[in-house]
């Protein structure tokens, strides 16, 4: 059964820490381009970060939003078939659902409206 399942998100304070996960089941994560975007209430989708499968010819590189660059780290882990987000630094601004999807990288970050959901998301809120 092919299940992807995202999890992490909760309250935090400003300049606070998150991690974030896209656990999979059925398939294995490192073929396939794996990105995040979010969406916060009333917004329109923005991309977030995106890497690259690790399985020739790809070379696992990573893209990140302007707005998240510097704070969010997206990595795998093929032994447990899961996609991180790290993100440090959290700001208000941050605040939104967080979905994971598939699909060309530059095209994740730049245009998430052209990409699916993979699951129900997990909301993040950044806030004292």
């Amino acid at each position: 059964q092919v299940q992807v399942v995202e999890s992490g998100g909760g309250l935090v304070q400003p300049g606070g820490s998150l991690r974030l996960s896209c656990a999979a089941s059925g398939f294995t994560l490192d073929y396939y381009a794996i990105g995040w975007f979010r969406q916060a209430p009333g917004k329109e989708r923005e991309g977030v970060s995106c890497i690259n499968s690790n399985i020739n010819p790809n070379d696992g590189s990573t893209y990140y939003s302007d707005s998240v660059k510097g704070r969010f780290t997206i990595s795998r882990d093929n032994a447990k078939n899961t996609v991180y987000l790290q993100m440090n630094s959290l700001k208000p601004e941050d605040t939104a659902v967080y979905y994971c999807t598939t699909g060309r990288c530059q095209v994740v970050v730049t245009t998430p409206t052209l990409v699916d959901a993979w699951g129900q998301g997990t909301l993040v809120t950044v806030s004292s």
